[in-house]
């Protein structure tokens, strides 16, 4: 990856985790994107719900059925999925960034890849499981196994151009493998600007640099190592766009489907916590444009820009919310908001579904939300 206008600074630092230590700054970063490590879960007689209205959605939308067991290329279900345990005792458990990646229809079975929550299934339940994408529910299974799954190659990561620090020098002069073990180190990424953007923590040894062709005293260097948190490829034009700077205009997200969407606004939050808004006075007016709020991750990105402007961030959750609307996030209470086109999201948003399969307005959860903690929402 490279971007197109240099800052003073690279656009990119490698720091040692535990004392920030800079091993170095660098220009270009090739193997950022990757193959996420998901869980995977096997759907025993999967039946797939009856076709209808889903539950946040003014059209209908077809059930998650069988695919012919020729279909390899995988479905993806939805930014967060929901399994709930027949056993009503038990909590209900979320994936993450699902897809369907293969099904065998002589077996009566699909295949769940995503993102394990930090609790997982219940303990020991191996019994009938129903889905929901938390708009409506996708089908039902009278039995669910844990896979593991195979650990996808790692991509070599390579560091191009960069400026080693003199313990870094140090440490390739040595050329052993304990001195080449950087353990864990961060990944920091700045915009085109120099501005901090985000970062990524890794496990990395150096295992091979040369002389790199972008500056005198410069080198590229080949890390084998893995991202804690690797990025998926499907972000990668999202990363590409914020990396090139931030928006200059509210709404560039607009375009987007529901998972980029998603993608850009952990870039959107990420970016927040390494800088902060100053708080408007009490009784600013602000305007939320409600064109485009088709999706939970429509609705936190245009009211993040109605507060603080083109990529702006404020909550990604209720918990989140209540903390922005207490301030150090742009807001003082009380002011008013303007909810402009509010219907568009009262008809995608109005028919949803908590974790246990609940219906719930998410829509008026929202307004009554930011009316508690003093912001007023005329909808228009």
């Amino acid at each position: 990856m490279t971007l197109e206008r240099r800052p003073t600074r690279a656009p990119f630092s490698l720091v040692r985790e535990e004392d920030d230590h800079v091993w170095g700054d660098f220009a270009e970063v090739e193997g950022l994107f990757g193959e996420p490590r998901s869980g995977m879960y096997e759907l025993f007689g999967w039946v797939p719900e009856p076709a209808g209205p889903p539950a946040a959605a003014p059209a209908p939308a077809p059930p998650l059925a069988p695919a012919p067991a020729s279909a390899a290329a995988p479905e993806w279900l939805g930014s967060t999925v929901w399994l709930v345990p027949g056993d009503e005792t038990l909590d209900a458990w979320r994936l993450d960034d699902v897809e369907a990646v293969r099904t065998r229809t002589a077996a009566g079975s699909l295949v769940l890849v995503g993102d394990d929550d930090c609790d997982g299934p219940p303990e020991a339940h191996r019994g009938p499981v129903r889905i929901h994408d938390g708009t409506r529910w996708l089908g039902s299974c009278r039995e669910f196994a844990a896979v593991l799954p195979a650990r996808p190659a790692e991509p070599p990561l390579v560091l191009r151009g960069l400026a080693p620090s003199e313990e870094l020098r140090q440490a390739l002069a040595t050329g052993t493998r304990k001195a080449l073990t950087l353990e864990k180190a961060v990944l920091e990424l700045r915009d085109a600007h120099g501005a901090p953007l985000t970062d990524r923590l890794l496990w990395a040894r150096i295992t091979a640099w040369r002389p790199s062709g972008l500056g005198p005293d410069l080198l590229d260097v080949e890390l084998d190592g893995y991202f804690v948190d690797p990025v998926p490829e499907f972000a990668r034009p999202v990363w590409e766009r914020w990396l090139a700077g931030p928006p200059d205009e509210a709404g560039a997200w607009a375009g987007l489907d529901t998972r980029r969407r998603g993608a850009w606004h952990d870039l959107v939050r990420e970016r927040a916590c390494r800088r902060r808004s100053g708080d408007r006075p009490a009784g600013t007016a602000y305007e939320l444009d409600g064109r485009f709020v088709t999706d939970e991750p429509g609705l936190w990105l245009a009211l993040g820009e109605a507060v603080n402007g083109p990529g702006g961030y404020f909550g990604g959750c209720f918990q989140a919310l209540h903390d922005c609307l207490g301030g150090d996030f742009g807001f003082t209470a009380p002011s008013t908001l303007t909810w402009r086109n509010s219907e568009v999201a009262r008809a995608h948003l109005s028919r949803a579904l908590s974790p246990d399969g609940e219906p719930y307005d998410l829509f008026a959860v929202m307004v009554r939300a930011l009316e508690e903690d003093g912001m007023r929402v005329v909808r228009a």
